[in-house]
């Protein structure tokens, strides 16, 4: 492609995405194909001449667009947002321009600097000690994964990366039954073995008990394991459930254990100070991680890992072949060494473009403002006759279900998974469920920038319109 066709072909495509973000709530929000159905329009083989970009795009339109579901819209009440912003979206265009690779500071020293920055902004944004410091990773899973590795390094005083396992300490790691699943993938891949990995039970609002902690943590040195790492949840993925933080904090000082806390989607709000009773405690962490793609509206991927001793990171993920090493290396940050991945993506361009273009006065009053009207909403469901609250609601995640007291048990779970499948098929909304207790239970959370309450309004009457009509 020259470079001429190259700016035409730019100009008409950012066009198309500008009438995409304005028009995207007339798609319906899931999409309506059959498994198979696009892969089965594109050809099995490749071609191998040249084709238009004209005849390119136009697949793009026809064959890809029927089968995507739109995050982007404010009617997207599914899972946890991924909801970016036009910023970000300016900045991810620019990232893919300049194609860095900033796995050390030499390859482009300002994607370096300015991730320091941006981690800096983002503590302070967040209201986190100046203890903290860290870099930005493709996940939170990945950023719990590299709290987990480096507590095992530092208990074994990294002999296992030396040696491996052999003769080492049975390790046993703690997180509470609603905790998010990454951590069993994580367990497993570190090596430590699922039957290493210790649920603990949950309070009647889904928030780890810490007292079942202690006894758990109690039982197993009694049974000669080492107890390693505590995994606790500033808001969980079911629930957004809030662990007691500063009680499990204490537990894993008494027993020396890496504590480490999962804020990706709940952390957010940490940027209203009115909501910071829900980090009371996070002082006492060794390590968190918190998504900004996920509801502070920086496109997908950017996830924030901050750690109290960087140096037991980069002695746990350090290797520095003779091709990596440069003159500047003992001034800077060389971020291939604060996570398992050699290769970066310039991420912190994107947030930058998010907090300059917003502020942080805006960031907060759309955080505020999506708080308060699920807290409405809730209140709306409770006055319901015929639908009940599930759980409480510390953020913006509302979990529910019908319930007009004629059913049993199991006639309340047929019947609520019949009306979140009626409800998504009509495209104008889409919602996911969990099960808490045994319970069905239909999860709504609006995290988007420019959702308004009328969205939520819109979404309420159609699940009660839906379940009126299902009965």
């Amino acid at each position: 492609m020259e470079i001429e066709e190259f700016r035409k072909h730019a100009h008409a495509m950012v066009d198309w995405m500008a009438d995409y973000l304005e028009n995207v709530e007339e798609y319906p929000v899931l999409s309506k194909v059959k498994p198979g159905e696009i892969k089965a329009q594109i050809p099995e083989s490749f071609p191998e001449s040249a084709e238009s970009f004209n005849a390119i795009f136009k697949d793009f339109e026809d064959k890809i667009m029927p089968g995507i579901t739109h995050w982007e819209s404010p009617n997207f009440f599914a899972y946890f947002p991924a909801s970016k912003s036009k910023p970000s979206i300016l900045g991810e265009m620019l990232m893919s321009v300049l194609g860095t690779q900033g796995m050390v500071w030499l390859t482009s020293p300002a994607a370096t600097e300015l991730e320091d920055r941006m981690m800096e902004w983002m503590r302070d944004l967040l209201g986190l000690s100046k203890d903290w410091t860290g870099s930005i990773q493709d996940t939170a899973s990945t950023g719990t994964f590299n709290a987990l590795i480096t507590a095992r390094e530092k208990a074994c005083n990294f002999q296992i990366n030396e040696k491996g396992f052999h003769r080492m300490p049975r390790y046993r790691i703690y997180a509470s039954e609603q905790a998010h699943s990454s951590i069993d993938k994580n367990v497993k891949i570190a090596g430590f073995g699922i039957n290493n990995l210790v649920k603990i039970p949950v309070d009647e609002n889904f928030a780890m008990i810490p007292e079942k902690l202690e006894e758990k943590i109690q039982k197993d040195i009694d049974s000669g394991y080492e107890p390693l790492f505590i995994l606790g949840a500033l808001g969980t993925t079911g629930t957004t459930a809030v662990d007691p933080l500063e009680k499990i904090g204490q537990i894993a000082k008494k027993h020396h254990i890496w504590f480490h806390v999962d804020a990706a989607y709940s952390g957010a709000a940490l940027i209203c100070p009115e909501h910071r009773w829900m980090s009371k405690g996070l002082e006492l962490a060794d390590s968190m991680v918190f998504n900004p793609h996920k509801w502070m509206f920086v496109n997908f991927d950017c996830s924030l890992y901050y750690v109290k001793e960087p140096d037991l990171l980069k002695q746990t993920y350090s290797i520095t072949p003779e091709y990596l090493k440069t003159d500047a290396d003992e001034q800077v940050n060389n971020y291939r060494d604060w996570h398992i991945q050699l290769g970066r993506r310039f991420r912190a361009l994107k947030l930058w473009f998010v907090l300059r273009e917003f502020g942080a006065d805006k960031l907060r009053s759309i955080i505020h403002n999506h708080i308060v009207w699920a807290q409405w909403l809730e209140k709306e469901i409770e006055k319901s006759a015929d639908f009940e609250m599930l759980a409480p609601v510390p953020v913006n995640l509302l979990c529910f279900r019908f319930n007009n007291g004629k059913m049993n048990e199991d006639e309340l779970n047929q019947f609520n998974e019949q009306l979140l499948k009626q409800v998504n098929v009509t495209g104008k909304i889409f919602i996911t469920h969990t099960k808490l207790n045994g319970k069905y239970t239909l999860r709504l959370v609006g995290g988007h920038p420019e959702l308004t309450k009328e969205h939520l309004e819109i979404a309420w009457k159609l699940i009660q319109d839906t379940a009126h009509k299902t009965q």
